[in-house]
């Protein structure tokens, strides 16, 4: 990551909600590993009150970018909360190192016991998983309640990424003022300027549904939560996030 801030960077203009935050440099160690563990002991909060949820509903939607390259959503992870007051997008790119053919199943397949490492982070709402594209990068797009907090999140991310991913491929934006289903029903909302950026979503559909909008949720399951807890609890105050 670089020091620098943008707005709607590197060559496109400014983005009518508001200026985006960008490859800030990464946490220091030790404030990384306190958010991190900070993280992780409220993760086990939200697993007792069995508030964290993977929705069925947008897995298999292929997302496209401005870039023109493309991948498949393989899993959403939701926490109930209220509506957020102060509302952003956030992406994040990287590509893992030595990791080709079927190390992508696998990786994807253990990514679950990741989820620890943001779900708990203040202001979370809702996590996209990727695959990876055709240029072998994984994204995640996630909805976050306060673009410092996501900016913080994604700055403390990065100290993990570095252990695996391939030097200077990990990159971040924060889009200020923007739901996650908003973007995703309608992409051209970023579409000024033309400009053709990794994160710059161009549009999103589901396999047999080439239109850019997304149908609605499938029935999802809940996180695994503590002994004796079954079921999963209502979405509560998330728009979009049926029972």
């Amino acid at each position: 990551m670089t020091d620098r801030q943008a707005t709607i960077p590197p060559t496109g203009t400014k983005d009518p909600r508001g200026d985006a935050l960008t490859d800030q440099p990464p946490l220091a160690r030790r404030a990384a590993l306190r958010a991190l563990i900070g993280c992780a002991a409220s993760t086990v909060r939200l697993l007792w009150q069995q508030r964290i949820h993977l929705p069925a509903g947008h897995v298999g939607t292929r997302l496209r970018f401005a870039d023109g390259s493309s991948a498949r959503v393989y899993r959403e992870t939701v926490v109930d909360r209220g509506d957020p007051r102060d509302p952003c997008v956030l992406v994040v790119e990287f590509r893992l190192r030595a990791v080709r053919g079927w190390g992508h199943a696998v990786f994807r397949r253990e990514s679950l016991l990741n989820t620890p490492l943001f779900v708990g982070f203040p202001g979370f709402v809702s996590k996209l998983w990727l695959c990876h594209d055709e240029r072998g990068r994984y994204r995640g797009l996630y909805e976050w309640d306060g673009p410092r907090r996501a900016g913080d999140y994604a700055r403390a991310l990065w100290r993990v990424l570095a252990l695996v991913s391939v030097p200077g491929s990990i990159h971040y934006i924060v889009l200020p003022g923007l739901r996650r289903d908003e973007l995703l029903a309608r992409p051209q909302d970023l579409a000024d300027g033309g400009t053709a950026a990794w994160w710059r979503l161009a549009g999103a559909s589901r396999p047999g549904q080439p239109a850019p909008g997304v149908s609605g949720r499938r029935p999802g399951k809940a996180w695994p939560g503590p002994p004796g807890a079954g079921g999963r609890g209502p979405h509560r105050g998330v728009p979009g996030r049926g029972t």
